[in-house]
């Protein structure tokens, strides 16, 4: 019998290479991965958790002919003042966080899996330390997250700067986390610290 099912979370900050991880884990493991990022879109969308109360706050004009939300409308109201980022955030961050515990619920009822990862930006400030059974930070130096994010998504030095001072500092990542992962150097390093953790978890019984 295999050993019970570990809730593991991924966090670190933008450019720190968590998807390159994660996409390495989902191939390499018996594992399942949830990203937040996709649950949030998914409780946004007509019929779910957040649809009536986000076009309530954001007004018909964020939607789609089809009824959709237009992501693109809904950012530009967003980010136009901190007052309706947060309110947005107190009607989707709740149901995302009930869907993920369903979800972990029923993984570790039907136990296909060693593992479940849960990837989100705020997965400390959402208090998720509680309700996991363990945090992974994803660590990489300053310089070389600003060069991805500037090589792979063609981010600007302003944009880069106002991200960085929006997250988390080092410090508070590592505070939390009961791992870390160093991804500075080549994903094949970064991979190896995973094989050893993971690797070191398979082994108990």
């Amino acid at each position: 019998m295999g050993i019970r099912m570990k809730v593991i979370g991924i966090t670190g900050g933008v450019g720190a290479g968590k998807t390159a991880l994660l996409a390495y884990m989902k191939e390499h493991y018996r594992c399942r991965v949830i990203l937040a990022d996709e649950v949030a879109h998914q409780v946004e969308e007509p019929g779910q958790a957040c649809y009536q109360e986000l076009v309530k706050l954001l007004g018909n004009e964020i939607l789609n002919p089809d009824g959709t939300i237009d992501k693109k409308r809904m950012a530009d109201k967003i980010f136009a003042g901190s007052a309706i980022l947060e309110q947005v955030n107190d009607i989707v961050h709740p149901a995302v966080k009930e869907y993920i515990l369903r979800e972990i619920a029923q993984s570790r009822r039907e136990e296909k899996e060693d593992f479940l990862f849960v990837e989100a930006a705020l997965l400390i400030e959402g208090g998720y330390g509680e309700i996991l059974d363990e945090l992974w930070y994803i660590h990489a130096r300053e310089d070389i997250r600003r060069s991805r994010l500037r090589a792979g998504r063609a981010y600007s030095d302003e944009k880069i700067d106002r991200i960085l001072k929006e997250q988390l500092s080092e410090k508070e990542f590592r505070r939390h986390c009961g791992v870390v992962i160093d991804n500075s150097g080549s994903l094949a390093e970064a991979c190896q610290q995973i094989d050893k953790k993971l690797g070191e978890y398979l082994c108990q019984k």
